[in-house]
């Protein structure tokens, strides 16, 4: 199936040479400086957010070619376009994330970005009125369901390697690219149990790195720090990634996994657990950093203590995760005798 990012919307037809609100289409001079702007700005970026930066922008330059517009700069009428086309096939997270790549674009090349202009906020607004939908979240995936995913890992080195990593990607409440970027460098056992140093992770633009710490389980089981040391003995991994390919001959390869790896490991182990995501929510690596949060919480841990073990800075997002965890448990209607 193609990716939907992938596809151009249907343009619509271009406005006539007379339209002053519309200038006619520029030499794609201006948009390939552009894109060097863009290159020469990337250092200041985190790789995942450069990503969609380029991939949103491309897509924008070549609806605009297929429909005979101007790209750079872009006229009011051109965005307000491009967003009604693609009303009814993206989200409005995609349509925001969307017009803050052109705002950027635009501010790059020295050029006034119109985005209060009532073409493109009236569009917007139409479109989060007759398309909106609620975001799907990722399902929190907290202790019982993380024992019944580590309950389908077998003794087979595939096991052995997917259940150190649903453990640890859980006991970290670490995102999917930081999980896979572990390095063998990064890890120092303990008696009480191990200290993970992830080097560069969201948020961090200047490399400073943390730390943090996973003590040994009570059951071995499902003790992350168990569970990585069988799998550091079974892939002989001395250095370099920890987490691995495996073909299908058992062969471990020396590469690390990619980050969407995770979630196909993830969506594989749900599927033989029988595991499915409550509804209006998805199955998501983030769970397990989601179910983190909301197990620590109804354990009794303290705002600080979650923040400083998943390095989040906003205490607004964390208790967002906090009140999907009580929004039952602690409800009003609980008081009413019923």
């Amino acid at each position: 199936m193609d990716d939907p990012d992938s596809r151009l919307p249907p343009a619509p037809q271009p406005p006539g040479p007379a339209d002053p609100q519309h200038p006619p289409p520029a030499a794609d001079g201006a948009a390939r400086d552009q894109a060097a702007a863009m290159d020469f700005a990337a250092a200041a970026l985190a790789p995942a957010t450069l990503r969609a930066y380029r991939a949103d922008w491309n897509h924008f330059l070549n609806w605009c070619r297929a429909a005979g517009w101007t790209a750079l700069p872009a006229a009011p009428h051109t965005v307000a376009a491009y967003l009604a086309a693609m009303a009814t096939t993206h989200t409005s997270s995609v349509l925001e994330r969307r017009l803050a790549t052109l705002s950027r674009a635009h501010r790059l090349a020295g050029l006034d970005w119109p985005r209060a202009h009532p073409a493109i906020r009236n569009t917007l607004r139409g479109i989060r009125r007759e398309h909106a939908r609620p975001k799907q979240q990722a399902a929190a995936l907290a202790t019982d369901e993380l024992i019944r995913l580590v309950e389908t890992c077998q003794t087979t080195p595939v096991g052995r390697r997917d259940r150190a990593l649903l453990l640890i990607g859980y006991a970290g409440a670490l995102r999917r690219s930081e999980l896979v970027a572990i390095t063998r460098e990064d890890i120092v056992f303990t008696t009480e149990g191990l200290r993970l140093t992830i080097p560069r992770a969201k948020g961090d633009q200047t490399g400073k790195g943390a730390s943090l710490g996973i003590p040994r389980g009570s059951r071995p089981a499902t003790c992350p720090v168990r569970a990585l040391e069988l799998w550091l003995d079974v892939s002989d991994c001395r250095f370099g990634p920890v987490f691995r390919a495996i073909d299908r001959l058992g062969v471990i390869g020396t590469r690390a996994l990619h980050a969407d790896s995770v979630r196909l490991i993830l969506t594989r182990r749900a599927a033989i657990a029988g595991l499915t995501a409550p509804a209006g929510e998805r199955l998501s690596p983030h769970g397990l950093r989601a179910g983190f949060i909301t197990q620590a919480y109804i354990a009794g841990a303290r705002d600080e203590q979650i923040m400083e073990h998943t390095r989040q800075k906003d205490l607004r997002t964390m208790r967002g995760y906090v009140r999907r965890a009580k929004l039952v448990s602690a409800s009003p209607a609980g008081l009413l005798g019923l």
